[in-house]
Protein backbone atom coordinates (compact mmCIF):
# COMPACT_ATOMS: atom_id res chain seq x y z
CA UNK A 1 0.00 0.00 0.00
CA UNK A 2 3.06 2.23 -0.06
CA UNK A 3 3.76 5.30 2.02
CA UNK A 4 1.25 6.45 4.61
CA UNK A 5 -1.20 9.04 3.27
CA UNK A 6 -0.84 12.58 4.60
CA UNK A 7 -3.68 15.01 5.29
CA UNK A 8 -2.41 17.24 2.46
CA UNK A 9 -2.48 14.30 0.01
CA UNK A 10 -6.03 13.35 1.02
CA UNK A 11 -7.29 16.91 0.70
CA UNK A 12 -5.72 17.10 -2.77
CA UNK A 13 -7.52 13.89 -3.72
CA UNK A 14 -10.78 15.12 -2.17
CA UNK A 15 -10.64 18.46 -4.01
CA UNK A 16 -9.82 16.86 -7.37
CA UNK A 17 -12.38 16.51 -10.15
CA UNK A 18 -12.70 12.76 -9.56
CA UNK A 19 -16.06 11.62 -8.20
CA UNK A 20 -14.46 8.87 -6.10
CA UNK A 21 -11.83 8.37 -3.41
CA UNK A 22 -9.59 5.31 -3.13
CA UNK A 23 -9.82 3.44 0.19
CA UNK A 24 -8.60 0.06 1.42
CA UNK A 25 -10.44 -2.48 3.55
CA UNK A 26 -8.87 -3.24 6.92
CA UNK A 27 -7.70 -6.78 6.08
CA UNK A 28 -9.06 -8.41 9.26
CA UNK A 29 -10.18 -11.54 7.35
CA UNK A 30 -7.80 -11.44 4.40
CA UNK A 31 -5.64 -9.11 2.33
CA UNK A 32 -6.68 -5.43 2.30
CA UNK A 33 -8.67 -4.68 -0.87
CA UNK A 34 -8.79 -1.37 -2.73
CA UNK A 35 -12.21 0.24 -3.21
CA UNK A 36 -13.36 3.39 -4.99
CA UNK A 37 -15.96 5.25 -2.93
CA UNK A 38 -18.18 8.04 -4.23
CA UNK A 39 -17.53 11.39 -2.54
CA UNK A 40 -21.25 12.22 -2.45
CA UNK A 41 -21.91 9.09 -0.39
CA UNK A 42 -19.07 9.97 2.00
CA UNK A 43 -20.64 13.41 2.48
CA UNK A 44 -24.03 11.81 3.12
CA UNK A 45 -22.50 9.49 5.74
CA UNK A 46 -20.71 12.43 7.37
CA UNK A 47 -23.95 14.43 7.53
CA UNK A 48 -25.82 11.55 9.19
CA UNK A 49 -23.19 11.18 11.93
CA UNK A 50 -22.86 14.91 12.55
CA UNK A 51 -26.64 15.31 12.80
CA UNK A 52 -26.97 12.35 15.17
CA UNK A 53 -24.25 13.66 17.51
CA UNK A 54 -25.37 17.28 17.27
CA UNK A 55 -22.02 18.49 15.93
CA UNK A 56 -21.94 22.10 14.72
CA UNK A 57 -19.70 24.53 12.82
CA UNK A 58 -16.69 25.61 14.85
CA UNK A 59 -16.57 22.42 16.95
CA UNK A 60 -13.09 20.93 17.35
CA UNK A 61 -12.56 17.48 15.82
CA UNK A 62 -9.47 15.34 16.47
CA UNK A 63 -7.91 13.29 13.67
CA UNK A 64 -5.61 10.67 15.22
CA UNK A 65 -6.19 7.69 12.90
CA UNK A 66 -4.38 6.69 9.67
CA UNK A 67 -5.71 8.28 6.50
CA UNK A 68 -5.10 5.05 4.55
CA UNK A 69 -8.38 3.63 5.84
CA UNK A 70 -12.00 4.78 5.83
CA UNK A 71 -12.13 5.76 9.53
CA UNK A 72 -9.45 8.42 9.14
CA UNK A 73 -10.78 9.72 5.83
CA UNK A 74 -14.30 10.04 7.23
CA UNK A 75 -13.07 12.17 10.17
CA UNK A 76 -11.74 14.68 7.64
CA UNK A 77 -14.94 14.56 5.58
CA UNK A 78 -17.07 15.14 8.69
CA UNK A 79 -14.98 18.17 9.58
CA UNK A 80 -15.37 19.53 6.04
CA UNK A 81 -19.10 18.81 5.86
CA UNK A 82 -19.89 20.43 9.21
CA UNK A 83 -17.33 23.24 9.15
CA UNK A 84 -15.46 21.94 12.21
CA UNK A 85 -11.90 22.83 13.19
CA UNK A 86 -9.70 19.80 12.54
CA UNK A 87 -6.79 19.08 14.87
CA UNK A 88 -4.56 16.55 13.09
CA UNK A 89 -1.87 14.55 14.87
CA UNK A 90 0.16 11.54 13.63
CA UNK A 91 -1.54 8.21 14.47
CA UNK A 92 -0.15 7.09 17.82
CA UNK A 93 -0.95 4.80 20.73
CA UNK A 94 -1.22 7.86 23.00
CA UNK A 95 -3.14 10.33 20.83
CA UNK A 96 -3.90 12.82 23.61
CA UNK A 97 -0.35 13.18 24.94
CA UNK A 98 0.35 16.28 22.83
CA UNK A 99 -3.21 17.68 22.67
CA UNK A 100 -3.64 20.79 24.81
CA UNK A 101 -7.17 21.93 23.98
CA UNK A 102 -10.64 20.58 24.61
CA UNK A 103 -12.03 18.32 21.89
CA UNK A 104 -15.69 18.18 20.85
CA UNK A 105 -15.44 15.10 18.65
CA UNK A 106 -12.88 12.30 18.30
CA UNK A 107 -12.67 8.78 16.88
CA UNK A 108 -10.24 6.21 18.30
CA UNK A 109 -9.54 2.50 18.24
CA UNK A 110 -9.84 0.55 21.54
CA UNK A 111 -6.06 0.39 21.97
CA UNK A 112 -5.76 4.20 21.91
CA UNK A 113 -8.53 4.53 24.50
CA UNK A 114 -6.99 1.83 26.70
CA UNK A 115 -3.56 3.52 26.61
CA UNK A 116 -5.04 6.93 27.38
CA UNK A 117 -6.80 5.57 30.46
CA UNK A 118 -3.46 4.44 31.94
CA UNK A 119 -2.00 7.98 32.17
CA UNK A 120 -3.87 10.32 34.58
CA UNK A 121 -3.31 13.45 32.47
CA UNK A 122 -4.46 11.68 29.31
CA UNK A 123 -7.43 10.12 31.09
CA UNK A 124 -8.55 13.60 32.15
CA UNK A 125 -8.35 14.82 28.54
CA UNK A 126 -10.27 11.74 27.37
CA UNK A 127 -13.06 12.42 29.85
CA UNK A 128 -13.44 15.97 28.50
CA UNK A 129 -14.08 14.86 24.90
CA UNK A 130 -17.75 15.71 24.32
CA UNK A 131 -18.37 12.94 21.76
CA UNK A 132 -15.96 10.01 21.57
CA UNK A 133 -16.63 7.22 19.08
CA UNK A 134 -14.67 3.97 19.32
CA UNK A 135 -14.38 1.52 16.42
CA UNK A 136 -12.04 -0.72 14.49
CA UNK A 137 -12.12 -3.61 16.96
CA UNK A 138 -13.96 -5.29 19.80
CA UNK A 139 -14.23 -3.34 23.05
CA UNK A 140 -13.15 -5.37 26.04
CA UNK A 141 -15.60 -5.71 28.95
CA UNK A 142 -13.13 -4.10 31.38
CA UNK A 143 -12.58 -1.17 29.02
CA UNK A 144 -16.32 -0.72 28.65
CA UNK A 145 -16.70 -0.69 32.44
CA UNK A 146 -14.04 2.02 32.81
CA UNK A 147 -15.90 4.23 30.33
CA UNK A 148 -19.35 3.70 31.84
CA UNK A 149 -19.10 6.63 34.29
CA UNK A 150 -17.62 9.13 31.83
CA UNK A 151 -19.55 12.44 32.01
CA UNK A 152 -19.73 12.92 28.23
CA UNK A 153 -20.97 10.71 25.39
CA UNK A 154 -18.87 7.67 24.55
CA UNK A 155 -20.06 5.42 21.72
CA UNK A 156 -19.13 2.08 20.19
CA UNK A 157 -19.55 2.09 16.41
CA UNK A 158 -20.68 -0.62 14.01
CA UNK A 159 -19.70 -0.43 10.38
CA UNK A 160 -17.11 -1.28 7.75
CA UNK A 161 -15.39 0.20 4.74
CA UNK A 162 -18.34 -0.71 2.51
CA UNK A 163 -20.74 1.31 4.73
CA UNK A 164 -18.34 4.29 4.80
CA UNK A 165 -17.49 3.85 8.45
CA UNK A 166 -20.40 3.29 10.87
CA UNK A 167 -24.15 2.89 10.31
CA UNK A 168 -25.07 2.26 13.97
CA UNK A 169 -23.93 3.33 17.43
CA UNK A 170 -24.39 2.07 20.96
CA UNK A 171 -23.86 4.19 24.04
CA UNK A 172 -21.11 3.10 26.46
CA UNK A 173 -21.40 5.89 29.03
CA UNK A 174 -24.15 7.15 31.30
CA UNK A 175 -27.65 5.86 32.03
CA UNK A 176 -28.35 5.19 28.34
CA UNK A 177 -25.49 2.67 28.04
CA UNK A 178 -26.55 -0.46 26.17
CA UNK A 179 -25.23 -3.70 24.68
CA UNK A 180 -27.45 -3.10 21.61
CA UNK A 181 -26.58 -1.02 18.56
CA UNK A 182 -29.12 1.47 17.22
CA UNK A 183 -28.99 2.06 13.45
CA UNK A 184 -29.34 5.56 12.06
CA UNK A 185 -32.85 6.47 10.91
CA UNK A 186 -31.87 6.11 7.25
CA UNK A 187 -30.70 2.51 7.81
CA UNK A 188 -32.76 -0.70 7.83
CA UNK A 189 -31.46 -4.06 8.97
CA UNK A 190 -32.51 -7.72 8.67
CA UNK A 191 -31.01 -11.20 8.93
CA UNK A 192 -30.43 -13.69 6.11
CA UNK A 193 -30.98 -17.46 6.39
CA UNK A 194 -27.55 -17.89 8.00
CA UNK A 195 -28.37 -15.35 10.71
CA UNK A 196 -25.99 -12.77 9.21
CA UNK A 197 -26.81 -9.07 9.36
CA UNK A 198 -28.06 -7.41 6.17
CA UNK A 199 -27.80 -3.62 5.86
CA UNK A 200 -30.01 -1.45 3.68
CA UNK A 201 -28.48 2.05 3.76
CA UNK A 202 -29.29 3.64 0.39
CA UNK A 203 -27.57 6.94 1.20
CA UNK A 204 -24.18 5.25 1.64
CA UNK A 205 -24.51 1.85 -0.12
CA UNK A 206 -25.81 1.38 -3.65
CA UNK A 207 -27.33 -2.03 -2.82
CA UNK A 208 -28.24 -4.08 0.24
CA UNK A 209 -25.07 -5.32 1.92
CA UNK A 210 -24.88 -8.82 3.36
CA UNK A 211 -22.27 -8.98 6.11
CA UNK A 212 -20.47 -11.95 7.62
CA UNK A 213 -21.56 -10.87 11.11
CA UNK A 214 -23.93 -13.24 12.88
CA UNK A 215 -26.37 -11.00 14.74
CA UNK A 216 -29.48 -10.89 16.89
CA UNK A 217 -32.21 -8.30 16.28
CA UNK A 218 -34.00 -6.85 19.30
CA UNK A 219 -37.71 -7.01 20.06
CA UNK A 220 -38.12 -3.49 18.63
CA UNK A 221 -37.07 -4.79 15.21
CA UNK A 222 -34.38 -2.09 14.93
CA UNK A 223 -31.66 -2.59 17.52
CA UNK A 224 -29.15 -5.40 17.11
CA UNK A 225 -26.13 -6.99 18.70
CA UNK A 226 -23.26 -8.91 17.12
CA UNK A 227 -22.57 -12.47 18.19
CA UNK A 228 -19.55 -13.10 15.96
CA UNK A 229 -18.38 -13.53 12.40
CA UNK A 230 -19.63 -16.36 10.20
CA UNK A 231 -15.99 -16.98 9.14
CA UNK A 232 -15.11 -17.56 12.80
CA UNK A 233 -17.38 -20.55 13.39
CA UNK A 234 -15.50 -23.76 14.25
CA UNK A 235 -17.31 -27.01 13.41
CA UNK A 236 -15.78 -29.45 15.87
CA UNK A 237 -17.25 -32.93 16.16
CA UNK A 238 -20.60 -31.68 14.87
CA UNK A 239 -20.71 -28.78 17.35
CA UNK A 240 -20.60 -25.19 16.06
CA UNK A 241 -18.42 -22.96 18.22
CA UNK A 242 -18.18 -19.17 17.75
CA UNK A 243 -14.58 -18.04 18.23
CA UNK A 244 -15.60 -14.65 19.66
CA UNK A 245 -17.80 -16.34 22.28
CA UNK A 246 -14.83 -18.42 23.48
CA UNK A 247 -12.69 -15.28 23.70
CA UNK A 248 -15.41 -13.44 25.60
CA UNK A 249 -15.61 -16.17 28.23
CA UNK A 250 -11.84 -16.28 28.69
CA UNK A 251 -11.01 -12.55 28.77
CA UNK A 252 -12.02 -11.93 32.40
CA UNK A 253 -9.78 -14.81 33.52
CA UNK A 254 -6.58 -14.43 31.48
CA UNK A 255 -3.86 -11.85 32.03
CA UNK A 256 -1.73 -12.87 29.04
CA UNK A 257 -2.50 -11.68 25.48
CA UNK A 258 -4.29 -14.47 23.58
CA UNK A 259 -6.34 -15.23 20.51
CA UNK A 260 -8.59 -18.14 19.65
CA UNK A 261 -8.34 -19.73 16.21
CA UNK A 262 -8.95 -23.12 14.59
CA UNK A 263 -7.04 -25.89 12.85
CA UNK A 264 -7.91 -29.11 11.07
CA UNK A 265 -8.27 -32.13 13.34
CA UNK A 266 -8.22 -35.78 12.29
CA UNK A 267 -10.81 -36.81 14.87
CA UNK A 268 -13.14 -33.79 15.07
CA UNK A 269 -12.72 -32.23 11.61
CA UNK A 270 -11.82 -28.87 13.14
CA UNK A 271 -10.60 -28.04 16.63
CA UNK A 272 -10.11 -24.93 18.75
CA UNK A 273 -6.52 -23.68 19.07
CA UNK A 274 -5.14 -20.88 21.23
CA UNK A 275 -2.31 -18.49 20.43
CA UNK A 276 -0.89 -16.73 23.48
CA UNK A 277 2.06 -14.55 24.44
CA UNK A 278 3.72 -16.07 27.54
CA UNK A 279 4.45 -13.78 30.47
CA UNK A 280 6.73 -14.48 33.40
CA UNK A 281 4.53 -15.42 36.33
CA UNK A 282 1.46 -15.69 34.11
CA UNK A 283 -1.09 -18.37 34.91
CA UNK A 284 -1.08 -21.66 32.94
CA UNK A 285 -3.53 -21.00 30.08
CA UNK A 286 -4.56 -24.65 29.81
CA UNK A 287 -5.72 -24.71 33.45
CA UNK A 288 -7.78 -21.55 32.96
CA UNK A 289 -9.43 -23.00 29.86
CA UNK A 290 -10.22 -26.23 31.67
CA UNK A 291 -11.99 -24.38 34.49
CA UNK A 292 -13.79 -21.72 32.43
CA UNK A 293 -14.81 -23.33 29.14
CA UNK A 294 -17.34 -26.06 28.36
CA UNK A 295 -15.59 -29.34 27.52
CA UNK A 296 -16.10 -29.13 23.76
CA UNK A 297 -14.92 -25.51 23.61
CA UNK A 298 -11.52 -26.21 25.15
CA UNK A 299 -8.47 -25.73 22.89
CA UNK A 300 -6.76 -28.91 21.75
CA UNK A 301 -3.46 -27.09 21.31
CA UNK A 302 -1.79 -24.09 22.95
CA UNK A 303 0.72 -22.21 20.80
CA UNK A 304 3.16 -19.77 22.39
CA UNK A 305 4.01 -16.83 20.08
CA UNK A 306 6.14 -13.72 20.34
CA UNK A 307 3.22 -11.51 19.30
CA UNK A 308 -0.39 -11.96 18.27
CA UNK A 309 -1.10 -11.40 14.55
CA UNK A 310 -2.87 -8.05 14.10
CA UNK A 311 -3.91 -5.93 11.13
CA UNK A 312 -2.69 -2.36 10.54
CA UNK A 313 -5.91 -1.10 12.13
CA UNK A 314 -5.38 -3.14 15.30
CA UNK A 315 -7.88 -5.94 14.63
CA UNK A 316 -7.06 -9.64 15.07
CA UNK A 317 -5.62 -10.99 11.80
CA UNK A 318 -7.71 -14.17 11.77
CA UNK A 319 -6.32 -15.68 8.57
CA UNK A 320 -2.73 -15.26 9.78
CA UNK A 321 -3.69 -16.88 13.09
CA UNK A 322 -5.11 -19.90 11.23
CA UNK A 323 -1.88 -20.25 9.25
CA UNK A 324 0.19 -20.18 12.45
CA UNK A 325 -2.06 -22.86 13.97
CA UNK A 326 -1.98 -24.98 10.81
CA UNK A 327 1.81 -24.94 10.64
CA UNK A 328 2.35 -25.52 14.37
CA UNK A 329 4.12 -28.78 15.09
CA UNK A 330 5.09 -29.46 11.46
Amino acid sequence: MGQKMTLEAFLTEWNSEDDCVLVHTSGSTGKPKPMHIEKRRMLASARITCDFLGLKPGDVALLCMPLDFIAGKMMVVRALERGMQLVSIPPDGHPLASVNRDIDFAAMVPMQVFNSLQIPAEREKLMRIKNLIIGGGAIDHDLEKQLSDFPNAVWSTYGMTETLSHIALRRLSGPDASTWYTPFEQVNISLNDDGCLMIDAPMVCESVLTTNDIAEIGADGRSFRIIGRKDNVVCSGGIKIQIEEVERLLKPHLTVPFMITKRKDEKFGEAIAMLYVPKEGGQPVNNVCRHVLPKYWQPRCFIAVGRLPMTQTGKPARREAEIIAREWGL
